[in-house]
């Protein structure tokens, strides 16, 4: 199938499965976690996020993230990336050996405060230190960007704030910035807006899109985003990740539905659906739960139907 001409020819996927999903899930083993990360290079997935160094008293489920990325098997041409939220946990993902790190800024105030006990422009001064030993240490630095579309403490966020603190991160030396709707209540308008706001500060070849699908939106909230230019997409196979701030909503929109759309629309990924639907359902049976992605719930039933 033709795509259309707004479209990119190729959209890169930014899998968080295994971090910003698993983070919200009852913990499974490390072997769990490792044959996950597996299973996505195997199906054609060239970044995944491995793990996050931050403190287990606040996230248990990622605890074991050094042991994860140490023994897990390193695909050719696939990128693994960690979270790291200071010098600390900079300076253990530096010693896991993995190939890039992230940093995080938020775009409302209330929920820096409430998160982190500091406003915007402190939590972002504090990454200074962590940034220039990345630069030392030749390791590229991700930035995420939180509440773009909403907060859960103030609401509606204005699209500057969102383009001031992704400009920051951008001059700080982040080489790309994830815009993250953190509980999904962005619709397609307003986030193709915000998109083209933080595009003005911001070149849109480094911006990505991180949008939950709380609220059902994320796969049009996409869409209509991907017309500005982006082609880089967070997403998490199997849909893994609820949303902490709408119980028992769901979180992370699934990369299976993700590909399955570009696909049909003639956009490349270079990854095979099917194998990633594989693993989904593999981890998700470690999870004891099924999939949360739609598609690979289809392809399940298409294959017990043959």
């Amino acid at each position: 199938m033709s795509q259309s001409s707004n479209l990119p020819a190729q959209v890169s996927i930014f899998e968080v499965g295994a971090r910003d999903g698993l983070q919200n899930e009852k913990p499974v083993s490390t072997q769990n976690k490792i044959r996950l990360i597996d299973d996505l290079a195997k199906a054609g997935v060239k970044r995944i996020e491995a793990g996050s160094f931050v403190s287990p008293k606040w996230v248990p489920q990622m605890a074991d993230s050094m042991d994860v990325i140490q023994e897990m098997p390193r695909a050719k041409g696939v990128v693994y990336s960690a979270l790291t939220p200071n010098m600390k946990g900079f300076e253990l993902a530096l010693a896991s050996g993995i190939d890039e790190v992230a940093i995080f800024g938020a775009a409302s105030e209330s929920f820096s405060q409430k998160n982190i006990n500091c406003s915007i422009e402190e939590s972002i001064a504090r990454f200074q230190p962590l940034m220039e030993a990345a630069q030392k240490a030749n390791i590229k630095v991700r930035g995420y960007v939180s509440c773009v579309l909403g907060c859960p403490y103030e609401g509606h966020i204005e699209s500057t704030a969102v383009a001031h603190v992704a400009d920051v991160l951008h001059q700080m030396g982040c080489y790309e910035i994830s815009l993250g709707d953190t509980i999904g209540i962005g619709t397609p308008i307003n986030a193709r807006r915000m998109v083209e706001t933080v595009a003005s500060k911001v070149p849109v070849e480094q911006l990505a899109l991180h949008f939950h699908d709380t609220y059902g939106q994320a796969l049009p909230n996409i869409l209509a985003c991907l017309e500005t230019g982006v082609s880089v997409i967070d997403a998490s196979v199997a849909g893994l990740g609820g949303c902490p701030y709408a119980k028992g909503a769901s979180g992370n929109v699934a990369t299976e539905d993700v590909v399955y759309m570009l696909h049909g629309m003639g956009v490349s990924t270079g990854i095979d659906l099917h194998l990633l639907a594989q693993a989904g359902h593999r981890i998700s049976t470690a999870l004891g739960r099924s999939s949360g992605s739609k598609v690979a719930q289809a392809i399940g039933h298409e294959s017990a139907a043959l």
